[in-house]
């Protein structure tokens, strides 16, 4: 599998490199991978670095995060280390100099991105551990060492986990249905409306013995799931068996392959009230949520009441989709501002909606495990007086990621601008405090609706104190966030409270007045 070279002893370092490995004279007979591409790397890691030096939103010294980088090779070998003495650095194992690189006198990503190939080569051709290891391996370690240095939200995808990841956002080509391996068969446990397996008849409780001829017998979720996925248009052949049919009985399935995109909004109605869970946020939730409001509206007339929009256990997603579901609710006013280092991360995002609704009550529901985009949307339509938020402090992921692909097509991603809330306040490391905390360890009597209400100038100098512009201090937002602890709930008891809110409409109304006047308050500070 594997070529190999020996790692001759350069006579002079060529001008256009920015550093030069110098392995002593033991190491020249060690053997090198030919297989990895050492052009190839060099634009990998001058991606990352670029990308970090341009956008990450604190500035950070190349030379920083080009130290960490080289340090992350010792995840392939522990025994390799790595030092640095003014303008050089050695690498060594077990005592051993494996090489001795010159800093970049410039320290551009370019010249660092040089200097990482260099020593990758090297530590390759000492070390027999991470000389058999594949290159998407070597950018991995490479790459967790470099982003040790940043958030623990920016992170590196190889090129299988970055399909994946693009999957999830984007959709991709498949067939529709989602399943489960039950003693060792692929049992359906799903099948989206309107995709090619609900065409081609396939129901929850059927199995699937062979794609194409290949049996599925003993293949992992991930193989399965490569197997099912596929380029748009192309066909694929199943061999199902029927639920609840003899096992003999199969019937073979030709299905032409779609865009999916999976779902991420469920529904239901009770007493009239809508109920909406959002699981998460990619490119069609939005476009969900409008249809199946505009459905309800249209089938409910005038017996429709009101929506509980359900957040709680919500990671986030896309940004721009947590923007077009509140501005389906909002006919005015700012969203949500992002503030950055990077031109490109300042933005500031008005309403321009309809409100679906027209003005009947909506309710928010968020946990502890409510982030990112879920908190921008209930931030967004509780600052702007819109919705009445239930739950307990959200997560306080108050910050904006950039996406960026490699040339290995795997991806980094970045932090790169921090969320501020129409009433001023930013996010990060608060998160969304709700008008009606439901914290199984906050203060307050059992019924917390009317605890909540009763107690509203205490809660009007909670919100008072949340909604100061600028970053608070850790010790500041820790006091803050333990006046409704976060907390994991399942959306159960916090739903009934919330569809108790929308059916009163005087409930609603004083609910809703527990914010509205510290929101145009904060908005007043910032010029807003």
């Amino acid at each position: 599998m594997f070529r190999s070279l020996r790692l001759a002893l350069p006579a002079a370092c060529l001008a256009v490199l920015a550093a030069c490995a110098t392995p002593p004279a033991q190491m020249m007979d060690r053997v090198a991978d030919d297989d990895f591409s050492k052009p190839a790397a060099t634009a990998v890691f001058a991606a990352g670095f670029e990308n970090i030096a341009d956008k990450y939103l604190d500035p950070l010294a190349t030379d920083t995060i080009g130290l960490e980088a080289l340090r992350g090779l010792g995840s392939l070998d522990p025994a390799v280390a790595v030092q640095r003495e003014g303008d050089e650095i050695t690498l060594t194992a077990d005592g051993e100099e494996i090489a001795r690189l010159a800093v970049p006198a410039e320290a551009t990503p370019r010249q660092w991105a040089r200097l990482m190939t260099q020593a990758t080569t090297a530590v390759r051709a000492w070390s027999d551990d991470t000389r058999q290891v594949d290159a998407e391996r070597v950018y991995e370690a490479v790459f967790d060492g470099m982003l040790s240095e940043l958030d623990i939200y920016s992170r590196y995808a190889g090129a299988e986990d970055a399909r994946r990841n693009r999957a999830r956002r984007d959709g991709f080509g498949g067939i529709g249905i989602r399943f489960r391996l039950a003693e060792g068969a692929v049992e359906i446990i799903r099948v989206v409306p309107d995709t090619p397996a609900s065409e081609g008849g396939l129901k929850p409780g059927d199995r699937v013995v062979a794609a194409d001829g290949v049996t599925l017998e003993g293949l992992s979720v991930r193989e399965i799931s490569k197997i099912l996925r596929g380029p748009v248009d192309t066909v694929i052949t199943l061999t199902v068996a029927e639920s609840g049919a003899d096992d003999a009985a199969f019937r073979h399935v030709a299905l032409t392959r779609r865009h999916i995109v999976p779902v991420t909004v469920t529904a239901k109605t009770e007493d009239g009230v809508l109920i909406l869970k959002v699981a998460s946020f990619n490119q069609k939730t939005a476009d969900s949520v409008r249809n199946i409001v505009e459905r309800t509206r249209r089938d409910l007339g005038r017996d429709f009441k009101g929506l509980v929009l359900d957040l709680s256990g919500n990671p986030g997603g896309l940004l721009r989709q947590s923007i077009k579901l509140a501005n389906l609710f909002l006919t005015q006013g700012h969203i949500i501002s992002t503030r950055g280092r990077h031109p490109d991360s300042i933005h500031h995002y008005a309403a321009d909606g309809d409100d679906l609704l027209e003005g009947r009550p909506l309710v928010v529901l968020v946990d502890g495990k409510s982030a990112s985009a879920s908190e921008i949307a209930a931030a967004a339509l509780q600052d702007r007086n819109r919705a009445v938020v239930v739950g307990t402090s959200s997560y306080g992921k108050g910050s904006v990621q950039t996406v960026i692909r490699l040339p290995n097509d795997g991806e980094l991603t970045i932090t790169w601008s921090r969320l501020v809330a129409p009433s001023g306040y930013t996010l990060h490391g608060l998160g969304v405090h709700p008008a009606v905390c439901t914290s199984s360890r906050a203060p307050g009597a059992p019924d917390r609706v009317m605890a909540a209400i009763e107690t509203a100038n205490e809660a009007a100098e909670i919100f008072a104190q949340w909604r100061r512009p600028g970053l608070l201090d850790k010790e500041e937002r820790v006091r803050l966030r333990k006046t409704c602890p976060p907390e994991r709930h399942d959306g159960g008891a916090d739903g009934q409270i919330a569809k108790r809110i929308v059916l009163d409409q005087a409930l609603y109304a004083r609910a809703l007045a527990l914010t509205a006047a510290t929101a145009q308050a904060g908005g007043k500070q910032i010029g807003w």
